[in-house]
């Protein structure tokens, strides 16, 4: 009778531990990226007059210099440019995805033993944020759009005909050690993964894992060694989701920033046998244009090639 009165104990305890242990939030998308610039103005011709996107804000540093900008790809997707802090760094700041509940995240990722700040913080455009790092030692900012953020309040702003892309599919990042990548952003944070590729045949090159709410996704870049930190603008990308290839180089081709523009732009169909072009920003980082589908509609099967790092 003691032993089952310990058993119905021990399972009613495990039960509500169970029950009270932090749930993880909703993970709605990739929300921005952020990157260094050697040239900021630069930076700007490449993304407002020559890819089309608007600039709803800024933020200045006490002494009047520029802190860092927001190009605004559509309401809750961004690519915010700061000043470089050292030349030839890296050009990734960090990436960020969007919940919708904050503070729930910090306590679920705090149970899971990922280190987190105290408290949820506010940032300087009002959104509530915080910032954990990756396995890779990647910063990833966790944020939640608040009604009175900035970024809300330009809702349906800053989004001009002239956009190349009113969509962000993806960000990539560097990852050399594949599977505590995927302890972190599969097992913790809920990512699926959708698919694999390979150069070769040999070795694996790119997993894609999606957000747990969304479409969006984040692309680990496959690499045996971290390159150079000026050999990272391949690697650390955005993807513009486009529905034509071929018009939106042409649209490309056509405007005036193109002269300034130093490089060829060509369509070719990639591993994933998707229709898409590389653009390289003044920094080198690439800005991926892509079509959503494979050229004859079928899902490109996964790569069963092995990652031995």
């Amino acid at each position: 009778m003691l032993q089952k009165t310990i058993l119905a104990w021990f399972v009613g305890a495990s039960l509500l531990a169970a029950e009270e242990a932090p749930k993880r939030p909703r993970i709605t998308g990739v929300a921005h990226i952020a990157l260094f610039a050697k040239d900021v103005e630069k930076a700007r011709a490449f993304y407002k007059d020559f890819l089309g996107y608007g600039e709803p804000f800024d933020l200045k540093n006490a002494d009047g210099s520029l802190s860092l900008t927001f190009i605004k790809i559509n309401d809750r997707q961004y690519i915010e440019l700061f000043p470089e802090r050292e030349a030839g760094s890296d050009r990734l700041n960090h990436i960020s995805i969007e919940v919708d509940d904050a503070e729930a995240m910090r306590a679920y990722l705090s149970s899971k033993g990922v280190k987190v700040p105290d408290k949820v913080g506010k940032g300087r455009i009002r959104n509530s944020n915080f910032n954990i790092k990756d396995p890779a030692g990647h910063t990833v900012e966790i944020v939640q759009y608040e009604p009175d953020g900035w970024s809300m309040r330009e809702k349906g702003k800053y989004l001009p005909e002239t956009r190349i892309s009113p969509r962000m599919s993806h960000v990539g990042i560097i990852v050399i050690a594949l599977e505590p990548e995927m302890q972190f952003y599969r097992d913790i944070l809920g990512f699926q993964e959708t698919w694999r590729g390979s150069r070769d045949g040999k070795l694996l090159s790119w997993v894609n894992m999606k957000v747990p709410d969304g479409d969006d996704y984040i692309e680990l870049m496959l690499q045996p060694s971290m390159p150079a930190p000026t050999a990272r603008g391949t690697a650390h990308h955005i993807c513009l989701e486009v529905p034509d290839v071929e018009k939106a180089v042409a649209t490309l081709e056509a405007r005036p920033a193109r002269k300034d523009y130093p490089r060829k732009i060509e369509v070719r169909t990639g591993i994933n046998r998707r229709r898409q072009a590389n653009l390289y920003d003044p920094d080198g980082t690439r800005a991926e244009i892509m079509e959503p589908r494979t050229v004859d509609g079928v899902p490109t099967p996964s790569s069963a090639a092995p990652w031995p790092y």
